[in-house]
C-alpha cells in the first residue's frame, strides 16, 4: 500500500507542477502551454519505469509515529509451553491479515477503475478505426490541390488522405503515420474559403501531433484515473491544441472574422458532435467556441509557435522533475517498533520461537513469540540487520534485511521443518568377517512437529574391494523422507567419495523405511542427513 500510495503521491507531484506552470504561462501561446502539460504528463507516466531502474534516493521522514504498526494490546512473550487455543490462532491470523486487507482493496478498486476507463478508450479507438475505414476516399481534384498546397505550406512529408463519412457531425483528423481527416456527409456543400479553412486547422493538427499525443494523454489518465489533476491536464491539453491550431490558421493569412463565422457555421451544422468517438477532438465543439472566438478576435495574444529553445529548456526541466521524483523513496529514521508472526509451513502460528535481531554493530536484541505467534523489538532505527529465528525441531532462519520503508518494520516469518540426522560408522577387522557397529544421533525436534520413526533398517556393507584394498572413507549423504515415510531421494554430498563406498552406504539408505513425520497431525516431507564411514581395525 505504502508503495501504491508514494506513487500516486509523486505523480500527482509532476502534474500538479505542471498545472502550475501552465497557468504561469497564461500570457504565452497556446502552443508552448500544450507542450508544458503534455510534457508533464509524460514525466508522470515516466515515474514508475523510471524508479524501477534508477538507484532509489531515501527522504528521511520525521518521527516514527505516522509508521507505528498496530500493535496487539499486550507483551506478547511467553515460554514454548505456553497453550495457543483455536480461537488465539484465529485472531493471530485475522489481526496479519488486517495489515494488507486495506492494501488488496486499494489495488481491487484501481483495478477495476483501470479496466473501465481502458475499455471505454480501446473501443473508441476501435470505433474511430472503424469509421474511418468505411469512409469514402475524396478524389475531386479541388480537396486534393487545396490538401498538397496547405501541407507543404506546413511542412509536412506525411501522406494525408481526406475521406468522408456518412455522419453529419464528424469533422475530426486521427492517425500517425497515414493520418486522415474525416469530413462529414455535407462536405461537398462547402465553399472553397471553407474548404480551406477546414484544411488550414485540420492539417495544423496533424503537424502538431495532436491526436498522438492525446491518446497518450488519454492512456495516462486510464493509469491515473483517481487523480484529478491529471483529468484537468488532459482537458486543459484537449482545449490547448485546439487554440494552438487556431493560431496556426491565423498565422495562415486567414482573417480572424472570416475564420470565427466558419466556425459558427460549422458548429451549427455539426450540432451531433456528441456522437463523435472519444478519441477525435471535432473541430468545433459547441461547448469551446466562445473562447475560441474571443481568443481569435484578440490582436494581442501571443500566436507564436514553438521554438527549439522552448522545447529545450522546457525538456530539460521535465526531466529534471521527473528523475527526482522516480528515485525518492520515503524513509523512516526515527526508532519504531519491529514485528511479525511467526509460522509453520502449514499456516498455523509459532509460540515459543527464539529470535534474534543484530544490527551492523555488532548490538544483539532478544524476543520470544507470544501465544499467537507474535514477536516485537521496541525502538528499533532504520539499518541494515541480521535476524534469526529458532526452535527444536525447525530449521534455524538466518535472515538479512534492510529497514528503510515503513512497510519493512511488519515482518512474516516461516520456519522450515528442521533436518534430521543419523551418523553410522561401519567398521571391519581387515581380515576378518564384518562386525559393523552403529552410533546413532538424531536432532531432537519439538514444537508440535513429531519425529518419525524408523521401521526398517538395512547396514550398508563394506565393499569387499574397499576392504582388500586396505581403504577407509567417510559417505555424507543427504536424503529426503516423504510423506509416506519411504526414502524419495538419496544425494551423496561430497565429490571425494569413492564410487564404491558411495553405492554401498546409498544402497543401504533407499531401503529404510520411517514413520511419516507429523506437523500438527499432517505428514510432510523432512530432509535427513546421514553420515555412513567405513572404517578397518586390526583386531
Amino acid at each position: 500500500m505504502t508503495v501504491f500510495v508514494g506513487l500516486a503521491v509523486r505523480t500527482s507531484v509532476i502534474v500538479l507542477a505542471g498545472l502550475g506552470v501552465h497557468a504561469a504561462l497564461r500570457g504565452r501561446s497556446a502552443a508552448v502551454r500544450h507542450f508544458v502539460l503534455a510534457g508533464s504528463l509524460a514525466a508522470a507516466a515516466a515515474v514508475v519505469p523510471l524508479s524501477l531502474v534508477l538507484p532509489a534516493w531515501d527522504v528521511s521522514l520525521a518521527g516514527p509515529a505516522a509508521f507505528r504498526l498496530p500493535s496487539t494490546g499486550r507483551q506478547d512473550v511467553a515460554s514454548p509451553a505456553t497453550l495457543v487455543t483455536v480461537a488465539e490462532v484465529h485472531a493471530a491470523r485475522d489481526e496479519h491479515a488486517a495489515r494488507i486487507v486495506s492494501a488488496s482493496t486499494l489495488v481491487r478498486v484501481w483495478f477495476a477503475g483501470f479496466l473501465a476507463f481502458a475499455t471505454m478508450l480501446a473501443s473508441g479507438v476501435l470505433r474511430l478505426a472503424r469509421v474511418a475505414r468505411g469512409a469514402a476516399v475524396v478524389n475531386d481534384s479541388r480537396w486534393l490541390r487545396m490538401t498538397d498546397a496547405v501541407a507543404e505550406a506546413y511542412g509536412l512529408r506525411r501522406k494525408v488522405v481526406i475521406v468522408q463519412t456518412g455522419a453529419a457531425g464528424l469533422l475530426a483528423t486521427c492517425g500517425v503515420f497515414r493520418p486522415r481527416v474525416l469530413l462529414p456527409s455535407h462536405a461537398p456543400e462547402w465553399s472553397d474559403a471553407r474548404r480551406h479553412v477546414v484544411l488550414c486547422h485540420e492539417l495544423a493538427h496533424i503537424r502538431r501531433l495532436d491526436w498522438p499525443v492525446q491518446i497518450g494523454a488519454e492512456a495516462v489518465r486510464t493509469i491515473l484515473w483517481f487523480n484529478p489533476f491529471v483529468w484537468i491536464a488532459c482537458a486543459s491539453l484537449r482545449r490547448d491544441s485546439e487554440h494552438a491550431c487556431d493560431d496556426l490558421v491565423l498565422r495562415r493569412g486567414v482573417a480572424a472574422r472570416e475564420y470565427a463565422t466558419h466556425l459558427l457555421e460549422l458548429a451549427r451544422k455539426c450540432r451531433r458532435s456528441s456522437s463523435v468517438p472519444l478519441p477525435a477532438t471535432p473541430m468545433a465543439r459547441r461547448s469551446t467556441l466562445e473562447r475560441r472566438i474571443s481568443d481569435m478576435l484578440n490582436p494581442r495574444l501571443d500566436r507564436r509557435p514553438l521554438s527549439i529553445r522552448t522545447v529545450s529548456i522546457a525538456s530539460v526541466l521535465l526531466v529534471a522533475m521527473a528523475l527526482p521524483a522516480a528515485a525518492v523513496r520515503a524513509a523512516q529514521t526515527g526508532p519504531g517498533t519491529l514485528s511479525g508472526t511467526v509460522y509453520d509451513t502449514s499456516g498455523g502460528v509459532m509460540p515459543g520461537v527464539a529470535l534474534t535481531l543484530e544490527d551492523a554493530t555488532g548490538m544483539k536484541y532478544t524476543a520470544t513469540t507470544g501465544a499467537t505467534g507474535r514477536f516485537a523489538f521496541s525502538n528499533v532505527q532504520a539499518g541494515h540487520y541480521t535476524l534469526e529465528a529458532s526452535l527444536p525441531g525447525f530449521r534455524t532462519l538466518r535472515q538479512a534485511f534492510d529497514l528503510t520503508a515503513p512497510r519493512d518494520w511488519d515482518r512474516a516469518i516461516t520456519l522450515q521443518v528442521g533436518t534430521l540426522s543419523e551418523t553410522i560408522t561401519v567398521s571391519e577387522r581387515r581380515a576378518a568377517s564384518p562386525a559393523p557397529s552403529t552410533a546413532e544421533a538424531r536432532v531432537r525436534i519439538g514444537g508440535s512437529v513429531r519425529p518419525p520413526l524408523k521401521t526398517h533398517d538395512v547396514r550398508p556393507i563394506y565393499p569387499p574391494s574397499m576392504r582388500d584394498a586396505g581403504r577407509e572413507g567417510v559417505v555424507p549423504i543427504e536424503a529426503i523422507i516423504g510423506v509416506d515415510g519411504t526414502v524419495t531421494s538419496v544425494r551423496i554430498l561430497s565429490a571425494q567419495v569413492h564410487p564404491d563406498f558411495a553405492v554401498a552406504a546409498a544402497d543401504a539408505v533407499r531401503q529404510w523405511r520411517f514413520t511419516p513425520t507429523l506437523l500438527n497431525g499432517s505428514p510432510v516431507e523432512v530432509v535427513m542427513t546421514v553420515s555412513v564411514a567405513f572404517t578397518l581395525s586390526d583386531q
